[in-house]
């Protein structure tokens, strides 16, 4: 059976703090109706600082998650590593592999705003050592003995319920993350469907003498939305879409690549293009996707319209997949 994902980002132009409560209750009510349905994983990912509320804090969010559900994983992807103070995110994440039995996945990057270096005042041209050694410092942190760091003698407690450590991937488009990746056995995320950066992958790993394995992107992924009218709602909703769209382009630099990167300018480029796509559910079954990314919530669509998705994704899709 196909992957099933419901991705949250939380975005809201405009929000007034009563308006962005509503929006996360809704998400989580979702992800709970999501888990009840038996879909795979809840995505979310994080970003500071955005005049559109982007999510900034995706562990919270993920522990709400895991108290709303009994079953469904949650992939946060991808936190910004060097941002955060390696035995606190140790800490962190092992207290949510605990009270979820497993159930987090973490694909750590370095991320590609430097404004988000700026807000935490962390040196951006440090950002490679920075993710080295916070990587490092998790895998000897979960393992609950003592190590060394920054010249101290230090112990991490308690230690996660996933053996050996929760499940914990490098993510990124550059050699220097797959060699990352390889260099610690680290399963490696790449941020876009890269065949080349893969094979790269294997090679490191074959010098370094490790194991590990690539987790990537299809080489198409778009993010879903159902309707029983796809004119109305890319008529009605379309902006949504292209908002979010605008706001990643407008932050990646042409080196960057990503699987939902968009060039659209317009609604009308924007449903051309297809990294965003409004269908039926006949539809949508017909795609033959390996992975169907549900995005209810984009770019600050009505909470009530996101329902829609969900409901005709989980009731007239979902029940499908499961019979192929």
């Amino acid at each position: 059976m196909p992957v099933t994902v419901v991705r949250f980002n939380l975005v809201e132009p405009g929000a007034t703090p009563a308006s962005l409560s509503d929006r996360y209750k809704a998400a989580l009510e979702m992800a709970a109706y999501a888990d009840d349905r038996g879909m795979t994983t809840v995505q979310t990912e994080e970003h500071h600082g955005a005049a559109n509320n982007w999510l900034p804090s995706p562990f919270t969010f993920a522990g709400a998650v895991f108290g709303a559900t009994r079953r469904i994983a949650v992939t946060v992807s991808a936190i910004i590593g060097p941002l955060h103070d390696p035995l606190r995110l140790a800490e962190d994440i092992a207290v949510l592999d605990l009270l979820s039995g497993g159930r987090l996945v973490t694909v750590a990057g370095i991320g590609y705003r430097p404004e988000e270096y700026e807000l935490f005042d962390v040196e951006w041209k440090r950002r490679g050592r920075l993710q080295d050694e916070l990587l490092e410092t998790l895998l000897k942190a979960w393992s609950g003995e003592e190590f060394e760091y920054r010249g101290r003698t230090v112990r991490v407690t308690p230690r996660p319920f996933s053996d050996p450590h929760p499940l914990l991937l490098v993510g990124g488009s550059s050699k220097a993350a797959a060699r990352r990746a390889a260099r610690l056995g680290l399963p490696f995320f790449p941020s876009a469907h890269l065949p080349e950066l893969e094979a790269y992958y294997k090679e490191r790993l074959v010098e370094y003498g490790t194991q590990g394995w690539t987790m990537m992107p299809p080489a198409v992924t778009p993010l879903l939305h159902l309707a029983e009218d796809p004119d109305r709602a890319w008529a009605e909703h379309g902006e949504h879409f292209l908002h979010e769209a605008r706001t990643y382009a407008s932050w990646q630099s042409s080196d960057i690549r990503s699987a939902v990167r968009s060039a659209a300018t317009t609604v009308d480029e924007l449903r051309a293009e297809g990294v965003y796509r409004i269908m039926t559910p006949d539809e949508c079954l017909k795609q033959g996707l390996d992975n169907y990314v549900l995005h209810p919530l984009s770019g600050g669509m009505p909470v009530d319209e996101g329902w829609r998705s969900m409901h005709l994704f989980c009731e007239n899709v979902l029940p499908r997949l499961k019979d192929r």
